[in-house]
C-alpha cells in the first residue's frame, strides 16, 4: 500500500510548498518496495509540475552525504521513501532536514512526532491492531495460510505546525481542515 500512496504524499508536499519545482527523493534501494514506489512518484510528478531527482542511501553516512549535496543543489523540498532502514533513522533525517531548511513529507506520523514537517499514510495503530486480530486467530486455531490477507484501510494526515512555522511556512487551510493530527 505504501508505494501507492507515494503520487499522494507528493501531491500533499506540492500542496503544502506550491512554489517547489525540484524535489528530492531519498530512498532505500535495497527496500523491495521501493522500485515500485519510484515508479509512482516519476509517473505522478510531471503531472503536478515537479521535477525530481532520486538519492539512494542504504547507510547513515549516505544520508549525510545525500544532504551535503542540499548546499550545492538545493531542492525546494525532500520526499524521504518508506522502509524500515530510513524509518529507524528518522531522526537523523528530521534533523538534517530542519538543519538545512527543506520541507519534508515522509510515510509515517512517526517522523512528525520527532519534528518532521508532515506525514501521510497508514495508521500505525490500525495496522497494529490488524496484528493482534490475526495473533487471536492463529491463537484460537485457524491456520496461517487459510488467513485472508488484510491490508490497512486507514490513513492519516500529520502535521507539525510547529516545523512549519520554522521553516517558515503556512500551512493552508485546505491541508489543516484534511489533517488527521496537527502537532503544536
Amino acid at each position: 500500500m505504501s508505494r501507492e500512496l507515494g503520487a499522494k504524499r507528493l501531491a500533499l508536499l506540492r500542496e503544502m510548498v506550491p512554489s517547489a519545482i525540484r524535489v528530492t527523493v531519498l530512498v532505500d534501494p535495497t527496500f523491495p518496495l521501493t522500485t515500485a514506489l519510484l515508479q509512482d512518484v516519476v509517473t505522478a510528478a510531471p503531472t503536478i509540475g515537479l521535477q525530481i531527482q532520486v538519492l539512494n542511501v542504504t547507510t547513515s553516512s549516505d544520508i549525510n552525504a545525500a544532504f551535503a549535496t542540499f548546499a550545492r543543489e538545493r531542492p525546494d523540498a525532500l520526499f524521504v521513501g518508506t522502509g524500515p532502514f530510513l524509518a529507524n533513522r528518522r531522526v537523523q533525517l528530521v534533523h538534517l532536514a530542519t538543519r538545512h531548511a527543506v520541507p519534508a513529507v515522509y510515510s509515517g506520523r512517526q517522523y512528525t512526532e520527532v519534528g518532521g514537517l508532515m506525514s501521510y499514510g497508514t495508521n500505525i495503530i490500525d495496522a497494529f491492531r490488524l496484528m493482534g486480530v490475526y495473533t487471536g486467530r492463529i491463537l484460537k486455531g485457524a491456520k496461517p495460510a487459510d488467513l485472508p490477507v488484510l491490508q490497512s484501510a486507514t490513513f492519516e494526515l500529520v502535521i507539525n505546525a510547529e516545523t512549519a512555522r520554522l521553516l517558515g511556512l503556512i500551512v493552508p487551510p485546505t491541508l489543516l481542515a484534511r489533517a488527521d493530527d496537527v502537532i503544536e
